[in-house]
C-alpha cells in the first residue's frame, strides 16, 4: 500500500481567513458565533438569532473580479482555501497534470444564488435570471473550478454526503492515492448557507438552537445543549503519495493511515440509537490504521452540540474503540468555536487533527459547563491541552444516516 501524507492546508473559516489563523483561534479558545448579519432577524417568525460567520473575507486576494461575479460564496470560499492550501504544499508544477485529482464537494451548494435568483425571478421575471444561475448553484462546480485553476486532468468528483461531506471527499482522496491513481490530490469542501431560506429550514426542522448568547449556543456534550448553529467557509488538504513528498522536499503535516465510509439505514435526520453504523466506520478506520489499543489518541468529534448526536457519538467511540480506550482518549469538538461549517467541516476538522499531531495541543471544547451523564468521556474543556498524541481520529455524521472516520498519526 502507498503512503498518503498530508502537505498543504487552506481554510476559511468563522475563526480566521487561513488555515493558520484558524488553528491559532481554535488553540486559543476563540468563539467565532455572533448576531447574524446577512440578514434581519427581527422578524418574530424567524427563532434563531446566532450563526458563525466568516468575516472580513477578500475573494479578489484568490480571484479576478469577474470571476467572483460568476461565482457563488460557497465556491468563493472552496477556491480561496485551494489556493492557500496548494501554495502551502509548494506541488504546482511538481506532479503531473494528470496524476493530480479534486475531490472537493458541498452539503447543498450555491444556495444563496438559488436564494437571490429566486428573489429576481418573483419581482422581475424569467428574463432577469442570471445566464450564469446553473453553474453558480451547482454542487460541483467548485470542484470544477479548482481543477481548471491548478490544471489538475487527474480523478475528480463531488462528494455530497451532507455534514460527513468533506471527510469523505478526504477519505476517497486518501484511498485514490494509496490504490495508485493519482499522486497527488485537492480535497475538501465549502458551504455558505447562512441566509433566511436556510435558517428557516434548518429551524423547522429543529435542528438548530434558539439560544441567543454566543457563549451557550454551541456547547457539545454539555447537558444544557439544544441543536447546532450554523457556520460557514471552506476548508482544502493537499495530499500526496509519501515518496513523491520526500522526493521534492515537501513538509509533512501528518499522514492518513485511515478511512471509514459507513451509512446508518435508518433515518433521514436522527443518528441510529444503537450508534452501530457510526462505531462501525470508526472501526473500519482504525483497523485500516493498525492503531495500537495502548496509542495516545486524540478525537476530534462530529460534536453537533444536539441532544442526539452527542450522546451517541459517545456510545459509538466506546462501542469502536472499547470502553476503557474510549475513556483514555482525548475528545473534543471544534464546533464549539465554528458552528456546524456543514460541507466544509469535515476538512477543517482534519485540518485541526493534523496541526494537534504537528503541535503536541488539542484543541478545547469551549464553554462546557455542565456534564451529562450520558455524555462522560474526557472532552477537553475550555482550554487546550498539551499533549504528545500518535495519532487523532475525527468523525463526521451527516443527514441520510451518512458515517466518515478519518484516522491520522504523526509523522
Amino acid at each position: 500500500m502507498r503512503r498518503v501524507v498530508i502537505t498543504g492546508v487552506g481554510a476559511v473559516s468563522p475563526v480566521g481567513n487561513t488555515a493558520e489563523e484558524t488553528w491559532n483561534s481554535l488553540i486559543a479558545g476563540k468563539n467565532g458565533i455572533g448576531p447574524i448579519t446577512r440578514f434581519d432577524t427581527s422578524d418574530p417568525a424567524c427563532k434563531v438569532k446566532v450563526a458563525a460567520e466568516v468575516k472580513d473575507f477578500d475573494p479578489s486576494l484568490y480571484m479576478e473580479k469577474g470571476e467572483v461575479r460568476k461565482t457563488d460564496l460557497y465556491a468563493q470560499y472552496a477556491m480561496a482555501a485551494a489556493v492557500q492550501a496548494m501554495k502551502d504544499s509548494g506541488i504546482e508544477g511538481k506532479v503531473d497534470s494528470d496524476r493530480l485529482g479534486v475531490y472537493v464537494g458541498s452539503g447543498i451548494g450555491g444556495m444563496n444564488t438559488f436564494v437571490e435568483e429566486c428573489n429576481k425571478l418573483e419581482k422581475s421575471g424569467m428574463k432577469r435570471i442570471s445566464p450564469f444561475f446553473i453553474p453558480m448553484m451547482i454542487s460541483n462546480i467548485a470542484a470544477g473550478n479548482i481543477a481548471i485553476r491548478f490544471k489538475a486532468e487527474g480523478p475528480s468528483m463531488c462528494v455530497t454526503t451532507a455534514c460527513a461531506t468533506s471527510a469523505h471527499a478526504v477519505g476517497e482522496a486518501f484511498h485514490t492515492i494509496r490504490y495508485g491513481y493519482a499522486d497527488a490530490m485537492i480535497a475538501g469542501g465549502a458551504e455558505a448557507t447562512i441566509n433566511k431560506l436556510s435558517i428557516a429550514g434548518f429551524t423547522n426542522c429543529k435542528a438548530l438552537t434558539t439560544e441567543e448568547d454566543p457563549n451557550r449556543a454551541s456547547i457539545p456534550f454539555d447537558k444544557e445543549r439544544s441543536g447546532f448553529v450554523m457556520g460557514e467557509g471552506g476548508a482544502i488538504l493537499v495530499l500526496e503519495e509519501y515518496e513523491h513528498a520526500v522526493a521534492r522536499g515537501a513538509k509533512i503535516y501528518a499522514e492518513i493511515v485511515g478511512y471509514g465510509n459507513t451509512n446508518d439505514a435508518y433515518h433521514m435526520t436522527a443518528p441510529h440509537p444503537d450508534a452501530k453504523g457510526a462505531a462501525k466506520s470508526i472501526r473500519l478506520a482504525v483497523e485500516e490504521a493498525g492503531m495500537p489499543a495502548d496509542a495516545c489518541v486524540y478525537i476530534n468529534a462530529h460534536g453537533t452540540s444536539t441532544p442526539l448526536n452527542d450522546k451517541t457519538e459517545t456510545l459509538a467511540f466506546k462501542l469502536a474503540l472499547g470502553e476503557e480506550a474510549a475513556h483514555k482518549a482525548m475528545v473534543s469538538s471544534t464546533k464549539s468555536m465554528t458552528g456546524h461549517m456543514l460541507g466544509a467541516t469535515g476538512a477543517l476538522e482534519a485540518m485541526a487533527c493534523a496541526y494537534a499531531l504537528r503541535d503536541g495541543i488539542v484543541p478545547p471544547t469551549i464553554n462546557y459547563r455542565e456534564a451529562d451523564p450520558d455524555c462522560d468521556l474526557d472532552y477537553v474543556p475550555n482550554e487546550a491541552r498539551k499533549a504528545d498524541i500518535e495519532y487523532a481520529i475525527s468523525t463526521n455524521l451527516g443527514f441520510g444516516g451518512h458515517n466518515a472516520c478519518l484516522v491520522l498519526k504523526k509523522i
